[in-house]
């Protein structure tokens, strides 16, 4: 059997041990979700409704203690970490409050002296989760899921598996039956044996192009449900008449949040010409200006990356980037983990900076003549996840959205998950939708009703 250590990315001292189970102990954890599933689809809204608010309490009232474990295994910045756990009370809150409206049987008027659509609970579903938002990933596919009525394994990122453990913990002291929410620990060998076992019906990802499209491919091959979320590289576009100092400001939040480590941060800052080297200097001067050190502390604002190899790769990325041209306008530098806030300016496509995603501190300065060319190289991106425009005239921005194939337009405002609205992407960012409505329906039978 394999063994996963966590490993703090600041300290770079081993914090857990994990090992992964062996074929038997996969197949009985998979056999009591089956079991379990078929009690759990039979319980009402408002007793899962009931529990997860109950969760959402749970996670409020040791919030420290969850943040905690979120820094120490990933290096997220500790207030950042609080914040994330307070999201996913949230989405907890929401789906406890909204599911029952959202499942409702729909009346259709046909031929039928009565037809309608229901929706059924589908099973088991696979999470693959990632590790740069441990608990939110994890908390935004499980709340719909479990409040849909389905039981849910989850496979995290092997370096956070404490935070998974964690995870199951919170459901169980919540009062969630045992096996209704099930933390597996193993090698992603295991994964297909996994999707192939009978009780598993679907699988949601995020993560990775390259997981994505593996998994995509083995849900395929036992004809079951797949959902994805992986990668981004989305535009900030900056037009000549935005209030620069507020562009700026949401500019940075949006580049360094998690010390960069976001599929949904702004990676390309598009710019019109008139406002390129003011919006520059702007931004070069406030990420300066960001505290970093032991994320630990409450006065951290950029942290280490999760894992030196991601570190190796931003670095690789910033050198390329500067051989085919572009200018190191800020830090540029890298010690072991660590990766300093970097801002490149005279980016062009051809380069690693424009072409592919960044997953760190790293901003991108593109020069664009005017919205056109700023709209035509935002779309030059097998990514699509989101775009931003900032811009006095939120008439013409609105007016222009259909510019924008990516799944989410924000004008005046980082792209951002909510639980009210759906998320998701188009292209090489993936399929599907989680939150809000759209995301419940994932994984539900749409049942049709008829009566003759």
């Amino acid at each position: 059997m394999k063994h996963f250590n966590s490993i703090n990315p600041y300290t770079e001292e081993v914090i857990g041990s994990h090992q992964s189970m062996s074929e038997k102990e996969i197949n009985t954890a998979l056999n009591f979700a089956g079991k379990q599933f078929k009690s759990w689809r039979l319980t009402s809204f408002s007793d899962r409704a009931e529990l997860m608010t109950t969760m959402a309490n749970t996670l409020r009232r040791n919030v420290d203690q969850y943040a905690k474990m979120i820094t120490m295994e990933m290096g997220k910045p500790i207030s950042e970490a609080i914040g994330e756990i307070h999201k996913c009370a949230w989405v907890c809150d929401y789906y406890a409050e909204n599911t029952e409206h959202f499942l409702k049987t729909e009346i259709i008027k046909t031929d039928a002296a009565q037809s309608s659509v229901r929706h059924d609970p589908l099973g088991c579903i696979l999470a693959i989760m990632p590790w740069n938002f441990p608990f939110w990933q994890v908390f935004r596919f499980a709340a719909p899921t479990l409040m849909a009525g389905n039981v849910a394994v989850l496979k995290h990122a092997p370096n956070v598996f404490g935070c998974a453990k964690m995870i199951e913990e919170v459901f169980l002291e919540a009062g969630f039956p045992r096996g209704i929410f099930q933390n597996m620990v193993f090698d992603h060998s295991e994964t297909e044996r996994v999707i192939a076992h009978d009780a598993v019906v679907g699988v949601s990802l995020t993560g990775s192009g390259r997981a994505g499209a593996a998994v995509a491919s083995i849900a395929s091959k036992y004809i079951k449900k797949s959902l994805l979320e992986l990668g981004g590289s989305n535009a900030f576009i900056v037009w000549e008449d935005a209030n620069l100092e507020r562009a700026v400001a949401t500019a940075v939040n949006a580049r360094m949040m998690n010390t960069g480590q976001s599929c949904i941060a702004a990676k390309r800052f598009i710019l019109l010409e008139r406002v390129y080297d003011e919006f520059v200097e702007r931004f070069t001067k406030a990420v300066m200006e960001l505290k970093h050190g032991d994320p630990m502390s409450t006065e951290t604002q950029v942290g280490p990356l999760a894992r030196i190899d991601l570190a190796d790769q931003l670095q690789s990325q910033v050198r390329k980037s500067k051989e085919l041209g572009a200018e190191i306008l800020l830090g540029g530098n890298q010690q072991r983990c660590y990766h300093e806030p970097t801002v490149l300016g005279n980016v062009k496509p051809g380069t690693p900076a424009f072409d592919e995603e960044t997953f760190g501190p790293l901003a991108a300065m593109i020069k664009a003549t005017d919205i056109e060319e700023a709209f035509r190289l935002s779309e030059m991106s097998k990514y699509g996840l989101g775009v931003t425009v900032c811009t006095h005239d939120t008439a013409k921005a609105i007016s222009m959205a259909n510019r924008v194939s990516d799944g989410a337009y924000f004008v005046n405002e980082l792209v951002k998950s909510d639980p009210r609205l759906p998320f998701g992407g188009t292209k090489y960012s993936g399929y599907g939708r989680e939150l809000a409505k759209d995301g419940i329906l994932e994984f539900v039978n749409r049942k049709v009703m008829y009566v003759g």
